[in-house]
């Protein structure tokens, strides 16, 4: 090859100035670290799935609400970006005679010491390696080669420490890079000397690279040494990575026309520039956009630059200018696929296909537009992008006529594709159902138990968005049993409607149900969307009985469930001066109590208070019980179940159902046996403590009064007159009958409420 009379060597160098390169969402060159996270499910609100129309290398830019990229998890970007390709072409190079693992050890893990110590051992001046290095393997590979090999190993092991970034989060403190001036000389020298094409095009890499990280004043000699040069090495993917970094000198010069421009062409070139070369494509404004679109040279250029103009602002624009170059561009899938799945997440992401959100009739129009022209690459896409954009829109009519079209033009043989169009066809007829009668429930029996099969895991459809599409579904049918009065098909679909769990008798309609043996084959189907098993149905119903006192009713309850007992994490037999449920659950309990022993214990002491027996003892006991299964107490696990839901204060409630958040928080129960308690105690310690309980519980009163504004201490305390009469009733009756008492010392010096009281008075 003939190369430019004017060599490296004649290339103008200034002095040296640090230089601080910021990598930002402006700055990032083809060199930058890439950022990618995936800690949510980003596919929950969205039913449409890029995968099946969009060629695989854009994947990584399908719309994402919380990735930087679609499905690329963390990655280290550019330090690792490039690896395998790196690895491939030097493999290639030696015509597959090196040995790749030792190749791979060279190229990727082996330090400029390594590379230097392995290399003077090849030559003979080293006589052994340490141990701590692998046994190299080169086959049959020319000396003359593996020499040009190892000296530009080390030219390249050099650069690492100004070339690679190694800040891991998009915060973190990027280091000052800049190459070392005293090292020019030798890559210069390094790449006169070199004639093999292959490494001379690395080593020119190199250099652009070098002169670009050197100092702001000095980067322009990259772009002196790209320009020189470019026409004499083939356009490979080291050619445009060098070309990224003469595009990122552009970049900090305010070249954005020139700038954005290059890094389109390498983001044209492979798939393992996209993501860099998109990083860094920023546009400023229209006429610095407009400046970049007259660089373009062919058609094909101007749509990339669309393209890529799309995906970052405007997916609209993009389509309409790229459609009317050329509407069979495979870039046109991409936009078009961001355009939808915009529209379902809706302006604050993450809204379910189902929800109320803002149309976007232009965008709409558009898909309509050119998918009636039927002239795109892929006319079954854009009709059923059409047709699904009108179903967001509740306008069913366009949709189905849209979707029709579609299924005539789609690809034989196809699954995939198919199975996007059905899960599309049944949210349609769902949606567009005006009663759910036995015709509309026969036609549901199979597409309900074929997306069940998909949720289950007992069909899989590679990459099909399903989720939100069971949910869409499953509100729609419901809000129309609802509409119908149908209660129990309703639940089935929609179980958040938990007012059903109030009634005894629905519940128990709801357990016949599931203990049907001869059910509907739309009834199986129905019940596998039903997420409530009997076992919390007959549990529910125990609890429910238990807080009404009908003990007998709900030990039978609790025995017609298969044998899933739980045990209770504290004795709820016991009651403590101050609440703490750590310690309750943290003390050596002689017995454990599952929820059956515990209400078959609470019977026994019931009959034996109602027969007269140790009443005092038994009805302080079974006053603990009954606090203890309250919110207050330490077994709140025992009303805990897959019907009562937990609420944004930390209660446990039914949800619109208050009569239950009563029954979970009140103390009346307790009360009434602490006041029985006290009535048959002994002594006036026995009396103290069923005093000081009654107090707690009038306390816990306070805290459920709608009143009640909170309090740092006693004489903030705010609630109803009637509650608050109650708790200073209590304080006084201390005060004046107890005061003598053991107990009552031990609360003034434990209870803060009652010493400021005491005081106050």
């Amino acid at each position: 090859m003939n190369w430019p009379t004017s060599t490296l060597q004649n290339l103008t160098r200034k002095p040296l100035r640090k230089f601080l390169l910021v990598f930002s969402l402006c700055t990032l060159t083809i060199a930058g670290v890439i950022w990618a996270c995936a800690d949510s499910y980003e596919e929950e609100y969205s039913v449409f799935t890029p995968e099946y129309f969009v060629n695989k290398q854009y994947s990584p830019f399908f719309y994402t609400g919380n990735e930087v990229y679609y499905g690329l998890g963390y990655t280290d970007g550019s330090n690792t970006w490039y690896n395998d390709v790196i690895v491939d072409e030097w493999y290639e190079h030696f015509n597959h005679q090196f040995n790749k693992a030792s190749l791979q050890y060279l190229l990727l893990k082996a330090s400029e010491g390594a590379v230097d110590s392995i290399h003077r051992k090849f030559t003979g001046t080293l006589k052994a390696l340490p141990a701590k290095y692998p046994a190299i393997v080169t086959g049959s590979v020319s000396p003359k080669m593996l020499n040009a090999f190892y000296n530009y190993l080390k030219q390249a092991k050099n650069s690492e420490d100004y070339s690679v970034n190694d800040q891991y989060y998009s915060w973190d403190k990027v280091k000052p890079n800049h190459s070392p001036a005293n090292q020019a000389s030798t890559l210069i020298s390094a790449f006169d000397a070199e004639t093999d094409p292959f490494i001379k095009e690395r080593l020119w890499f190199q250099a652009v690279r070098y002169y670009y990280f050197l100092d702001n004043s000095s980067s322009a000699t990259a772009v002196k040494l790209f320009n020189q040069f470019k026409d004499h090495f083939p356009k490979n993917l080291i050619y445009y990575r060098t070309m990224g970094y003469v595009a990122g000198y552009y970049y900090r010069q305010k070249n954005y026309a020139l700038s954005n421009y290059m890094y389109s062409s390498c983001y044209d070139y492979t798939y393992k520039l996209k993501i860099p070369s998109f990083w860094s494509f920023h546009p400023q404004n229209e006429s610095d956009w407009n400046a970049t679109l007259r660089l373009a040279k062919t058609p094909e250029e101007k749509i990339t630059l669309w393209h890529m103009l799309g995906v970052q602002y405007d997916a609209a624009r993009a389509i309409r200018t790229i459609a009317a170059i050329n509407p069979k561009s495979e870039k046109l899938d991409l936009l078009l696929s961001r355009l939808i799945n915009i529209r379902e997440a809706g302006t604050g992401g993450g809204k379910p296909a189902d929800s109320v959100i803002k149309s976007d009739n232009d965008g709409k129009r558009l898909v309509e537009s050119i998918a009636l022209k039927n002239n795109t690459a892929k006319p079954y896409y854009w009709n059923l992008a059409a047709g699904y954009l009108n179903f967001l829109d509740s306008n069913y009519t366009a949709a189905s006529r849209f979707y029709a079209t579609a299924k005539g033009q789609f690809p034989a043989g196809d699954k995939m594709i198919v199975a996007q169009a059905k899960l599309l066809d049944l949210m349609l007829y769902i949606k567009s159902l005006k009663k759910m009668d036995a015709n509309a429930e026969a036609k549901l029996i199979e597409p309900l138990n074929w997306l069940a099969n998909l949720r289950d895991n007992k069909t899989r459809i590679k990459d099909l968005r399903f989720d939100n599409a069971i949910s869409v579904c499953n509100l729609a049918i419901a809000r129309l049993y609802k509409k119908q009065g149908n209660t129990i098909r309703e639940v089935c679909f929609n179980n958040s409607a938990q007012y059903f769990y109030a009634d005894s008798a629905r519940v128990q309609h709801m357990i016949d149900l599931l203990n049907k043996p001869d059910k509907t084959a739309f009834e199986q189907a129905m019940m596998r969307y039903y997420p409530v098993t009997l076992n919390n149905l007959y549990y529910h119903q125990a609890i429910s009985l238990a807080y009404q006192q009908k003990l007998p009713e709900a030990i039978a309850q609790l025995k017609k469930m298969k044998p899933e007992d739980f045990v209770l994490a504290g004795n709820p037999f016991t009651g403590r001066m101050l609440d703490c449920h750590d310690c309750d659950h943290a003390a050596l309990q002689k017995q454990k109590f599952t929820p059956l022993s515990f209400l078959q214990t609470l019977n026994t002491l019931d009959t034996e208070i109602k027969q007269g027996k140790n009443v005092y003892s038994n009805a302080y006991a079974a006053a603990n019980a009954y606090y203890n299964i309250t919110y207050y107490g330490n077994a709140r696990l025992f009303y805990e179940s897959d019907v009562v839901a937990t609420g944004p204060t930390g209660r446990y409630y039914y949800e619109g159902e208050p009569r239950m958040d009563d029954k979970l928080t009140s103390m009346q129960v307790a009360i009434k046996y602490y006041q029985l308690a006290r009535k048959n105690a002994a002594t006036d310690e026995q009396r103290a403590r069923c005093t000081f309980m009654l107090s707690k519980c009038a306390l816990n009163e306070i805290y459920n009064d709608p009143n009640f504004k909170g309090a740092d201490k006693f004489a903030d305390i705010k609630a109803s007159q009637p509650v608050m009469d109650a708790y200073y009733n209590y304080f006084t009756e201390l005060k004046e009958k107890y005061n003598k008492t053991a107990y009552y010392k031990e609360a003034l010096k434990e209870c803060g409420y009652l010493s400021d009281y005491v005081g106050r008075k």
